[in-house]
């Protein structure tokens, strides 16, 4: 299967002289087709920023990235931005819900601001809506929903605009065990019924391990990439 992901010698570090800290040094991965990979490891070593640079929302200092096999490490800021909206789906750990749009709203506004008419924008985020099963909470607003249903509702958010990349920065750790258990089952999921890649950062090793295949981060580094037999 083709790769979505390659990264060849990704490095990022933050600060200058001494204060300089090195987060990522020479990071190397490859992420197939299809693939559903958890990013584990201790704070602090890169999980998130590695994250970041896959996702277009930061550049590396060093290195290569290869998205859906072009290189994109040197792209515009215009090219990068419509790469983001149009390929890649974002969910982290707080949802970002605004608060003055319902649900069907917050789901609808990654369509609305690319330009799309405000029915079809509504009726794609219907859609997702009823597929991380809040149709019937549609018309609440963040402030009404619960921890759990206003992250699913960040994950329809996600998949509105129909991305094969799917990037999760710690979806579950705001959240209780039952609903950490239910978010994840979900992104399981719409994983394999929109066939998506996904790259999950998590600190739940339990939850990791239901990944495909689980890349260690340790010093800044990949220690070690776990395939599940």
């Amino acid at each position: 299967m083709s790769e979505v992901v390659r990264t060849s010698g990704l490095r990022k570090g933050y600060g200058s002289g001494e204060r300089r800290v090195e987060v990522l040094r020479g990071i190397d991965l490859a992420v197939a087709g299809g693939e559903m990979l958890a990013v584990v490891g201790p704070s602090g070593v890169g999980k998130s920023t590695l994250l970041h640079l896959i996702g277009l929302l930061d550049r590396p200092d060093a290195g290569q990235l290869v998205l859906f096999g072009s290189d994109v490490s040197a792209l515009s800021v215009e090219r990068r931005a419509r790469w983001r909206n149009s390929r890649i789906g974002f969910v982290f750990q707080f949802h970002a819900l605004l608060p003055e749009f319902s649900l069907e709203e917050n789901v609808a506004m990654p369509l609305l601001i690319a330009g799309r008419a405000r029915r079809a924008a509504l009726e794609a985020a219907r859609e997702l809506v009823a597929a991380v099963g809040l149709d019937h909470r549609r018309d609440h607003f963040p402030d009404e929903l619960s921890g759990g249903e206003q992250q699913r509702g960040a994950v329809a958010r996600a998949l509105v605009a129909e991305p094969e990349l799917l990037l999760a920065d710690e979806p579950t750790g705001n959240l209780d065990a039952a609903n950490a258990e239910g978010l994840f089952g979900l992104l399981q999921q719409l994983h394999l019924s929109r066939s998506l890649t996904s790259v999950i950062v998590t600190h739940n090793e339990a939850l990791a391990s239901r990944c495909g295949r689980t890349l260690r981060l340790t010093g800044a580094a990949v220690e070690e990439a776990c395939s599940k037999t």
